[in-house]
């Protein structure tokens, strides 16, 4: 593989970037120690993104779509790549490579295969065969197709001016069988600990988490499952192994002998780290992916609910050791209202509790805002939804977790000329957002537009679409002020009577990492 010398000065940026400036700091004027500087936020160097295998029929349309929004670092460039060096890319896991086939049936589209990039140095990260995708520029997203059921799970990585803010989304549609829906779902950085409630192991249900692993060693996982009366017994859920840059999906049912309607599913690590997402099918209202909830916190902001939601199920689950009385809110175009008859939910510690909503929309797009009933502990809680549309057999499926709110800037890709809706919720203060819609993946030039989004209200509206649009493109929001904004993007692509959607939420997008000013101490010199 060709490599690429890295030079002084790229070198001295990322050096920069993870661990700051060694500096002298005077003292004070009566000698005590000068009061530190408030750490910088630079830009990250590098991420890393898992995208679970999509395949589950031959039917199946995969569309991978990757993006980072302009304006992040500037690496100098090595001569004739173009690139300065960086790269954005998405590659086969080793377990689709046995074949020999390592572009795993995934070509990128528009852009000749074969191509080989420099491998970063010092990664951990498992070396995968030749990319699948490959990003050319920061703010144009670029795109690939797979079909089938063979499609892999991929293993990502971006490095210099790629790295900030990079996402990816994979978008699956599936027209018949018992799997049949849109399946969308945000490639997810590896970590160590995952809460997905909404799950389920019972009879109408087919869910499997999806274990990936980016890093050159072998992961150990353990996986809990809770229902409403707490743990489910299981003897093979611990001590899982995920081996070196592979994806395992490990079926739910399989785990217990338990069959529970709402579970929530704990994915910890004892050594090593993966990505984890749970591919939910129900055999009754098609299928989609469930994501992890934001971490654990005593207020819980799910955005998106679509205003022709026929059912609207939220799961709960208190990881603590004391119950939680939650206050149940939904944050309106004109807003925050009390549901009729649902104004409250009780959560068990260690026990997953569920409400069904129904029809708590009533013709308008808004969010759930989850939070201590008056005169109640904070008690931190993790939360999903099951969001269900249409009628009789022509319904479909799809979730919502509680996520963190945008921050300085989310992105979220694969966004097509028609069916995308952006819902912005302010639970508290109102705040004023700017959203720009990149490039698109084959023509066009980016568009922005700002809004203002009141205090206690979800704005639900049709996302600004490129100039000259060709292909898919991105959405980049950012607030500009005000108060925390919550977000979330609904894609539908309605098939044969089917009103097929997913929903993926929008939270900071972790480009920039605080760094704290260093001062150099040489009495460690001294014997």
């Amino acid at each position: 593989m060709k490599r690429t010398t890295i030079s002084l000065i790229a070198a001295s940026a990322a050096l920069a970037a993870i661990t700051g400036f060694a500096t002298l700091t005077a003292p004070g004027k009566d000698g005590s120690p000068a009061p530190s500087a408030a750490p910088a936020r630079l830009p990250v160097e590098r991420s890393s993104l898992l995208c679970p295998a999509p395949g589950v029929s031959e039917a199946a349309e995969t569309a991978y779509t990757s993006f980072t929004p302009a304006g992040g670092t500037t690496a100098p460039k090595s001569e004739g790549d173009g690139t300065g060096g960086a790269t954005a890319e998405l590659r086969p896991s080793v377990s689709t490579l046995a074949d020999g086939d390592d572009t795993a049936k995934a070509g990128k589209k528009g852009e000749p295969e074969g191509e080989e990039t420099p491998e970063g140095e010092g990664t951990k990260e498992q070396p995968q065969g030749k990319p699948v995708l490959t990003l050319k520029e920061p703010g144009k997203p670029a795109a690939a197709e797979a079909s089938g059921a063979d499609a892999p799970a991929l293993l990502g990585t971006a490095t210099g001016r790629f790295a900030p803010g990079w996402t990816a989304q994979q978008t699956t549609k599936v027209t018949a069988g018992a799997g049949r829906g849109l399946l969308g779902v945000s490639c997810t950085a590896p970590d160590t600990d995952f809460w997905l409630p909404g799950a389920s192991t019972g009879e109408e249900r087919r869910d499997y988490v999806h274990l990936t692993n980016p890093d050159e060693t072998a992961a150990v996982v353990d996986i809990e499952l809770y229902g409403e009366e707490g743990l489910l017994k299981s003897t093979l859920s611990e001590g899982i192994p995920v081996p070196a840059g592979t994806s395992v999906p490990v079926l739910l049912s399989t785990l217990t002998a338990e069959r529970a309607v709402d579970v929530t599913v704990h994915v910890t690590t004892r050594s090593g780290r993966v990505g984890a997402v749970v591919r939910a099918a129900d055999e009754n209202t098609g299928s989609d992916w469930l994501s992890a909830s934001a971490d654990p916190s005593a207020t819980a902001v799910l955005p998106g609910i679509p205003k022709d939601a026929v059912s609207v199920r939220l799961v709960a689950f208190a990881p603590g050791e004391s119950d939680a009385e939650l206050r149940i809110q939904l944050a309106g175009p004109d807003g925050l209202i009390t549901p009729a008859g649902n104004e409250s939910l009780h959560v068990k510690s260690g026990m997953t509790a569920s409400i069904d909503l129904q029809n708590v929309t009533r013709g308008e797009a808004g969010s759930l805002v989850v939070s201590p009933a008056e005169g109640r502990p904070a008690t931190p809680v993790v939360a999903a939804l099951r969001v269900v549309r249409g009628k009789g057999d022509k319904q479909e499926i799809a979730f919502i977790p509680a996520t963190a709110p945008v921050g300085e800037r989310a992105a979220v890709a694969d966004n097509r000329a028609k069916g995308s809706t952006l819902s912005l919720t302010a639970p508290g203060a109102a705040a004023k957002v700017r959203v720009t819609a990149s490039a698109g993946t084959e023509g066009g030039s980016e568009t922005v537009k700002t809004y203002d989004v009141k205090g206690g209200t979800t704005l639900s509206v049709t996302p600004p679409v490129p100039s000259g649009l060709k292909g898919t493109y991105a959405l980049t929001v950012e607030t500009e002020s005000g108060g925390p904004v919550h977000a979330a993007r609904m894609l539908e692509l309605p098939e044969d009577g089917i009103p097929m959607f997913t929903v993926q939420t929008l939270p900071y997008d972790e480009g920039t990492v605080a760094v704290p000013e260093a001062k150099q101490d040489l009495s460690v010199l001294d014997d």
